[in-house]
């Protein structure tokens, strides 16, 4: 038996069946099964979606990620429930189930709905808040351990236009200021042999395609130029809405990464891999977390 929807269902009327039907499913004493299938406005199965089951105390009891066909079958204790299940870009689905012992209690088929995403910042110049960005990056050292770091100084101004398709970007990264909590570490990566500071001081990343994925993500597409080389990159960028800060001012937010490959950039520890030493991986994550404001 199912009570207290809070989300969306089918015209399945949701039921609980009795041990006949889930005798070949089986179960300990005390337990039954709940199960659902969740789909989309089109009735096709939602990626990614995951669920979560909550007792009336609000503990986790299970939770996971959803089958090829959008579904899912749990045991629990016979009781009462709470399921929650969530997915990028759609509206969170939340209902109410009560378990008997030794039966199924199905949800039936559940809709998401695409959820609104979030409104965007005002069109004008805005420029990256220092205090509260990160521009972090993850490496793999020797093929074994991760290595995670970040830079300290950067500075970037955005153009938003009316349509945020045409809009642009301009991020200029301080080289100098990696940072890995290692001294002797980050003096090495500031060398020839590697981000070679001297000769390219800065980072620089320039973008004016911005294409909408869908609900609160976006692809930004520019040109980074990092060791002297000049590549295309794109920021897989999830946007997170407009808010006021402590002292009221205007502020946007997102987070975004992507995967770069140290051969594009010619970045190779040379006098160590002449000794046959991968010292980091041919992959790096950037990641970054972006608040901006208007520029004054």
């Amino acid at each position: 038996m199912v009570g207290s929807w809070l989300g969306n269902r089918s015209n399945r009327s949701s039921r609980t069946q009795r041990a006949d039907r889930v005798a070949e499913v089986p179960m300990p004493d005390g337990a039954g099964v709940l199960s659902c299938r969740v789909l989309d406005p089109v009735n096709q199965p939602v990626p990614h979606a995951e669920f979560v089951v909550t007792d009336t105390a609000g503990r986790k009891v299970v939770g996971g990620g959803l089958d090829p066909f959008g579904s899912f079958t749990v045991t629990v204790p016979a009781g009462e429930y709470r399921l929650a299940v969530s997915a990028e870009g759609y509206a969170p689905f939340r209902a109410n189930a009560t378990v008997e012992e030794n039966a199924l209690a199905s949800l039936g088929e559940v809709t998401l709905h695409v959820a609104r995403p979030p409104a965007l910042p005002r069109p004008g110049d805005w420029e990256i808040e220092p205090t509260h960005s990160t521009i972090g990056f993850t490496a793999r050292h020797i093929g074994l351990a991760k290595v995670r770091g970040r830079f300290n100084t950067f500075a970037g101004v955005i153009r938003l236009a009316e349509r945020a398709e045409q809009s642009a970007m301009h991020v200029v990264i301080d080289a100098s200021s990696i940072d890995t909590n290692v001294k002797m570490r980050d003096d090495h990566l500031r060398s020839a042999d590697f981000l070679d500071v001297d000769r390219f001081p800065t980072l620089e990343f320039y973008s004016d395609r911005f294409a909408h994925r869908g609900g609160s993500r976006w692809a930004v597409t520019g040109a980074l130029s990092l060791h002297g080389v000049t590549r295309t990159v794109t920021l897989d960028t999830e946007y997170l809405g407009v808010g006021n800060g402590m002292e009221g001012e205007v502020r946007a937010a997102c987070r975004a990464s992507t995967e770069l490959r140290r051969d594009d950039f010619t970045v190779s520890w040379q006098t160590m891999l002449a000794r046959g030493i991968a010292v980091v991986g041919p992959s790096i994550r950037v990641d970054l977390d972006v608040q901006i404001v208007p520029k004054g």
